[in-house]
């Protein structure tokens, strides 16, 4: 029942690894460092990584248990990312980097033992595993781009960015719904370069066209770039329109971040 799933799973255990060994070894003074999301530390990133993984898991063994909390919650008017951001403030950044790396462990587990036919509840849509457990490697990549703009460092670029672009692209519909727009008819055709410089493709549409490299595409629809700091081709009313609202992750409409010239 899980092998479709496994190659999956080891590609979001390589992301978790990544974002570890990025972080290994930072001192307390550096793991507080305000990151590029305005207003959060590099500890508050791995608390909401923690946080929704931990949701993830319950979500995963124990769909009515989530959606009951998720009902309580909006009867309470809480924001759970409020929520876990204020639980990792209370603890230590050593303590907030062991809650991720149990989160993370448990979820990895929840989701081999999980039956693929059923649907996963979450705080948007509800999602089948593949497409759940892809949007928690594409969060787990986002929030580690920026740690790594944090301390200057590269953003993770590997083939596992495919599965970002992939979601990306699937968001389309979700990103005008979020801006309260309508969703043009056709579609879109995405051709992107891998970092192991394969084509991957999305769409056949001749006239709205976005191409060119696969990282910058998944640092614009994770919002961690505006579109004037990429070198990305696009032609066609449809797929400008697009870029300039697209959001890969759940959640009300996200700000972006300004370009580089209005900083």
């Amino acid at each position: 029942m899980g092998a479709p799933i496994e190659p999956l799973l080891l590609d979001l255990a390589a992301e978790h690894a990544d974002l570890q060994s990025l972080v290994d070894g930072r001192t307390d003074d550096e793991l507080v460092m305000a990151t590029p999301a305005a207003g959060w530390t590099v500890v508050d990133q791995l608390s909401h990584l923690g946080g929704f993984d931990e949701a993830a898991t319950l979500a995963l063994r124990d769909p009515d248990a989530f959606r009951a909390e998720l009902a309580r919650m909006i009867d309470a008017g809480e924001d759970p990312i409020v929520g876990y951001t204020t639980r990792g403030r209370s603890m230590s950044p050593s303590d907030v980097a062991r809650w991720w790396a149990t989160a993370r462990a448990d979820l990895l587990s929840a989701s081999r033992a999980a039956d693929p036919s059923v649907r996963v509840p979450w705080f948007g849509p509800d999602m089948s595993t593949m497409s759940f457990v892809t949007a928690r490697l594409m969060e787990t990549w986002a929030h580690g781009v920026d740690i790594a703009d944090t301390w200057s460092a590269p953003p993770g670029s590997s083939a596992r960015l495919r599965h970002v672009c992939h979601i990306g692209v699937g968001a389309r519909r979700y990103s005008y719904a979020v801006n309260g727009l309508d969703l043009p008819d056709g579609d879109i055709r995405v051709a992107l370069i891998g970092p192991d410089d394969a084509e991957w493709v999305w769409g056949t549409s001749q006239i709205d066209v976005v191409s060119g490299d696969a990282l910058d595409f998944a640092l614009v629809v994770t919002q961690r770039r505006h579109l004037d700091d990429t070198s990305l081709a696009i032609s066609g009313e449809r797929a400008r329109e697009w870029m300039g609202i697209a959001q890969a992750f759940a959640g009300g409409a996200g700000g972006g971040r300004a370009p580089r010239s209005a900083r």
